[in-house]
């Protein structure tokens, strides 16, 4: 049987909740920031999003690393504020 789209869990409640166990996909992290995928790539290519690695051909991306993205652009919003 194979697991459909809504078996699995939502990336953002798993982020939310605790690491997940897992590398994040591009499609994650579109779906972690509600933004298009394209979005994403964009980010990766201009070296402002998330810091993501290759393996082969694939991007992933570490949770830890979305963590520390994220607490650093909170910090660098409220510095500006």
């Amino acid at each position: 049987m194979s697991r459909t789209r809504s078996a699995q869990p939502d990336p953002r409640a798993t982020l939310r909740g605790g690491l997940p166990d897992r590398y994040l996909t591009p499609e994650d992290i579109a779906e972690i920031f509600e933004v298009p995928k394209e979005t994403v790539y964009q980010w990766r290519k201009k070296r402002v999003g998330p810091p993501g690695f290759r393996i082969g051909k694939h991007i992933r991306y570490d949770p830890a690393d979305v963590l520390a993205h994220v607490a650093e652009r909170k910090s660098t919003d409220q510095d500006a504020a």
